[in-house]
């Protein structure tokens, strides 16, 4: 019955080749415009770890005093002082915990002939490689020993041991950051988790402070306590609520400016932290230090969500292109509904031989489908034009952006949904037609 409703269908478009244009035009620019949109919005807001998403933790305190402007939010400030962060992570409650911290650090090589680089360097703890999936192209992560004894060792990215190395296994050699060398003991394979959700904290979905969450990664990774005697007085801080004893030296400051994540596995664990970070907040409000005892505790789609990481202009994006598919389908509301009732006459005369008013509105809607996925085709299409232009942005996601197949099945599936739903009027009205005052009219 389908082959017969679809072979009528068909017909009826090659009947008025403009006519069915239009409608096939007005289907794929609505489809092109929001499913390029759409998926920018899904590129944007994906899960970075999936799989291991669920069980990782991002736990706040909140160090600041009363008498501060910083003294009066609903939640603690998205980082930590240094001694907060430091005294959790000694405690090691955690299934695996790592500190992090940013900064900009200069980069050269005495194997390389290239002239020093300033690049970002990421001062974090050994679990950081294991708790986040970081892939290795050479050699491997530190050890916790190295940690504790601030050993000059490095991790550095594979676009960075392509510059200075050409590519090849550069672990042993060595890698002079600011005034100090250091030991290459790993080099990542190729690493873009979007967003880069370790380092959201102050990036752009933070009131526009700090870097875009959807840049690359750091080149350079350190441990965290060598880190932080490398690159001495190059630190920034989140905000504090005094002045630290020298710009750019944060260690034991009146300001925010760590990250501490944490590996759970299990409810219980869960639980068993928000108990242990509760306990410490009132631990430091007896010794005097903290002023207020609240703590917060977000799993890591929580977090993302919590820091408006998508950007702003990207959603309006979206709520623009879906309007504008709207204006569309109210187009070819109209259009499917003129070109069903000029078949008045056709109808009558199938309605008086016998066919139901269900057949009638089944022909149609048949029809509005097959409209719907040849605009679906004109729309993929319109899509990977959009989807180029894109790319063609100086935005930090824009060569992230690409059709999966997600994107490509919702792009038809939409595109027969929206036809479909164009249609049910136009083919309920086209149903109704009364087959008597049509064929007197003939």
């Amino acid at each position: 019955m389908f082959g017969y409703y679809l072979d009528l269908a068909l017909r009826s478009l090659k009947r008025n080749r403009v006519l069915t244009a239009l409608m096939v035009l007005a289907i794929a620019v609505g489809i092109g415009a929001s499913m390029t949109t759409l998926t920018v919005m899904h590129v944007l807001s994906g899960d970075p770890l999936p799989g291991r998403s669920a069980h990782l933790y991002y736990p706040q305190v909140d160090p600041t005093p009363d008498n501060s402007y910083y003294g009066h939010h609903k939640y603690p400030l998205p980082m930590m002082d240094d001694r907060s962060a430091v005294d959790l992570w000694n405690a090691h409650p955690a299934d695996r915990q790592a500190l992090v911290v940013d900064s900009a650090v200069k980069v050269r090589s005495p194997d390389s002939t290239l002239p020093p680089l300033m690049l970002g360097m990421t001062s974090t703890t050994a679990d950081f490689f294991p708790m986040f999936g970081v892939p290795f192209e050479y050699g491997g992560a530190w050890t916790p020993a190295d940690d504790v004894g601030r050993a000059r060792v490095a991790v550095i990215s594979s676009d960075l041991n392509a510059k200075l190395f050409g590519g090849r296994d550069s672990v042993g050699k060595t890698l002079r950051l600011k005034d100090s060398d250091v030991r290459i003991v790993g080099v990542l394979k190729p690493w873009r988790p979007t967003p880069r959700f370790y380092s959201v904290a102050g990036g752009i979905g933070a009131n526009g402070q700090g870097a875009d969450p959807y840049a690359k990664p750091e080149d350079v990774f350190t441990p965290y306590f060598s880190g932080l005697e490398i690159n001495n007085g190059n630190f920034q801080q989140y905000t504090c609520w005094g002045n630290p004893p020298a710009p750019g030296h944060l260690e034991n400051s009146p300001c925010v400016w760590v990250s501490l994540w944490v590996e759970l596995d299990s409810a219980a664990k869960v639980a068993a932290y928000r108990d242990f970070i509760a306990n410490y907040a009132q631990q430091q409000k007896a010794l005097g230090r903290f002023q207020q005892t609240d703590t917060r505790m977000l799993d890591l789609m929580g977090w993302l969500d919590a820091e408006h990481v998508i950007p702003s202009d990207a959603q309006l994006q979206m709520w623009l292109a879906f309007a504008f598919l709207a204006i569309c389908l109210f187009n070819t509301v109209g259009l499917l509904l003129a070109k069903f009732l000029r078949r008045g006459g056709e109808i009558g005369v199938r309605r008086a031989l016998g066919a139901s008013h269900r057949a009638v509105f089944a022909q149609c809607l048949t029809e509005a489908g097959l409209i719907g996925f040849i605009g679906g085709v004109g729309g993929w299409l319109l899509t990977l034009v959009g989807l180029w232009l894109v790319r063609r942005q100086q935005t930090p996601y824009s060569d992230l952006v690409h059709m999966d197949t997600a994107m490509f099945v919702t792009t038809f599936v939409l595109a027969i949904a929206v036809s479909l739903l164009a249609g049910t009027l136009p083919a309920l009205r086209a149903s109704r037609i009364a087959p008597a005052l049509q064929l007197k009219t003939l």
